[in-house]
């Protein structure tokens, strides 16, 4: 369809000419001519704004049939399944058409006749076309199909423990509060049991990312995400490389603090040399903070009272006083805000999610809101995404670059929020804290270490190197459990209690390794992007304590935020950052932040065996 209607186009103008050839005198005719035929610049914007509008409502389509199968799953029910299949095979049919493809490669061909927002136009319709080639549409196909089916396997999952039917909040508890060591093994080891069900579509849908990719010259899937960033894949693993090796100093105190002070609260005199991973409050070990609580900041009894609609409407109060605008009422009236109640008829992703559903207005939370902490920061974070599409939802901003400067920084963003969320003078404006309570600011700053710091080796270990192995290498399926496992001992230092057979697959019970695949080193870069920005406004705009700042009301914070917002996709996110921070990507910030802890560590320490 779209080589018909840009063939129109070019008719018209065409027609348009030789209309002219036949009114004009002879010797004008040349003149005339070049005056009406338009340059390549004018050809490629009538291309641009075609392709933009089709791209918008199949996009949109897509949207509303993944929200679909994301906020009502219902058992033995394929509707939503079909519909969202459909309208991501026409989206797809039409990204990755053969036609499309070749008109962007030659206008690429040209760039030195188009503007530089063109250009990242273009290069944006072939890396979403990468995605979908029509040349191979049965593998693309078969991949949504795939990628439908495996959706439904993982959020519609039924949780068994003790035989009865519990949610991913449910066990997450557990792991946070419970103090007998084997009612955590058993939450546990439950929650690793979906892995099993998606073993086998995990298996199948390498193969077809990798084909589909490998359709327009990339080598594997992983390849292909990577290159989002002008990386090559080796260039992004060297990177996760240097970040492990930054702040791995930090993480073999926070390791061996942790292996101690669990054995005593666990009752274990002969302290393991490895974290045994059902000790930990987070189900794969990313975050531990919930280890430690701060005597004097009690969030989660100060929110309790608060109700989970209070959460939602104060992280937005927050975006408001920087400067931002209030959320359009349809936020509130289309997204899926708390959990279901326990009788409902169908299940739902519990997983916190930020959608932009047209590239426009419609912008939506996918969340379980409850009134405590952990949910506290979450909705700062995921407002951040919401705040960061409708700040490049501007019309200097074409509808194809309307997405973070990169991956990262839109998770930066939201995390960068979250952590100013979360700072006792900010916390005290809020009435959340007594301004008079004596709060220890070594427990607070290793509470905030226990959830930053731990999270590197997971993010840049553990996961990015499993998922470029499995698409890169080929990791064999007789491996796949064990694989894992020793990445996890080799980047976290964590064990399981007992061998982890190839029966299990571990890694699939992480939710983006199934539906956001081979990238998650977004989220590494997004902690060290989250630091360098937290550092510049702390140092540069309040002249606070990079610990204890207060970003509640300040315009000139949110106008530097917006500065960074509003262009999306179209800036330079390289340049962006060194002209924003003054420094290239650096864990420099990270760092620094968490130097006054080293001490503390250190003396906490002595005499304790390292493993790390």
């Amino acid at each position: 369809m779209k080589k018909i209607l840009l063939s129109g186009i070019t008719a018209a103008l065409l027609f348009s000419c030789s209309s002219q050839k036949t009114t004009t005198p002879a010797s004008e005719t040349t003149t005339a001519a070049v005056a009406q035929t338009p340059s390549v610049s004018e050809e490629a914007q009538a291309f641009l704004d075609s392709y933009s509008k089709q791209f918008q409502e199949l996009y949109t389509r897509s949207a509303e049939a993944e929200w679909q199968s994301n906020t009502r799953i219902v058992e033995g029910d394929t509707t939503n399944a079909t519909n969202t299949r459909r309208a991501n095979e026409a989206f797809a049919a039409f990204t990755g058409s053969i036609a499309n493809i070749d008109k962007a490669r030659k206008f690429l061909g040209q760039k030195d006749k188009l503007t530089d927002i063109q250009v990242k136009q273009f290069e944006a319709i072939l890396y979403a076309a990468a995605n979908n080639p029509q040349t191979i549409s049965e593998v693309v196909n078969a991949r949504i199909k795939a990628e439908t089916e495996q959706t439904e396997k993982l959020y519609g999952y039924d949780f068994k423990l003790n035989g009865k039917s519990v949610t991913t909040n449910d066990i997450d508890k557990i792991l946070k509060t419970e103090k007998n060591e084997k009612k955590r093994l058993a939450a546990w080891n439950a929650s690793k049991e979906v892995g099993k069900e998606l073993r086998g579509g995990l298996l199948n849908l390498r193969g077809l990312r990798n084909k589909t990719v490998q359709s327009l010259g990339y080598s594997d899937y992983f390849s292909y995400q990577a290159s989002d960033y002008d990386m090559s894949r080796e260039e992004m693993m060297a990177l996760m490389t240097k970040l492990n090796e930054e702040l791995r100093p930090l993480y073999r105190e926070l390791h061996t603090y942790a292996r101690y002070e669990l054995a005593k609260q666990y009752g274990i005199k002969q302290v393991p040399d490895q974290l045994p991973a059902h000790w930990l409050p987070n189900r794969w070990g990313q975050d531990w903070s919930s280890m430690v609580e701060v005597k004097g900041l009690d969030l989660d009894g100060a929110l309790k009272p608060k109700g989970d609609k209070w959460m939602i409407e104060q992280a937005e109060r927050f975006y408001v006083s920087l400067g931002f605008p209030k959320l359009p009422e349809t936020f509130y009236t289309k997204s899926s805000l708390y959990p279901l109640p326990a009788n409902a008829s169908y299940k739902k992703n519990n997983h916190a999610s930020a959608w932009h559903m047209n590239l426009e207005n419609d912008v939506r939370c996918l969340m379980s809101v409850e009134p405590n902490a952990e949910w506290y920061e979450t909705t700062h974070h995921e407002l951040g995404h919401i705040y960061y599409y409708i700040s490049y939802t501007n019309p200097d901003v074409p509808v194809l670059l309307r997405g973070g400067a990169n991956r990262a920084f839109h998770e930066g963003i939201g995390s960068l929020m979250g952590l100013a969320a979360m700072q006792k003078p900010f916390l005290v404006e809020l009435n959340l804290v007594n301004a008079n309570a004596k709060t220890d600011q070594v427990q607070s700053l290793l509470k905030e270490a226990l959830s930053y710091v731990t999270f590197i080796p997971f993010a840049a270990g553990t996961m990015s190197e499993w998922e470029h192995d499995f698409y890169a290498s080929n990791l064999s399926e007789q491996e796949l459990n064990k694989r894992w496992w020793d990445l996890t001992r080799k980047y976290q230092g964590i064990v399981p209690s007992a061998t982890r057979g190839e029966q299990f697959t571990d890694a699939a019970t992480k939710t983006h390794v199934n539906d956001d695949p081979a990238q998650y080193y977004d989220y590494a870069l997004s902690y060290v992007i989250l630091f360098q920005l937290h550092d510049h406004i702390a140092k540069n705009i309040l002249k606070q304590n990079p610990h204890a700042t207060n970003y509640y009301g300040n315009k000139e914070v949110g106008n530097f935020l917006r500065d960074i917002m509003y262009p999306g996709a179209s800036a330079d996110w390289r340049k962006m950052l060194k002209e924003k921070t003054g420094e290239d990507l650096s864990a420099r910030a990270m760092v620094a932040y968490f130097e006054p802890l080293m001490e503390y560590l250190k003396q906490q320490n002595k005499g304790r065996k390292y493993t790390m």
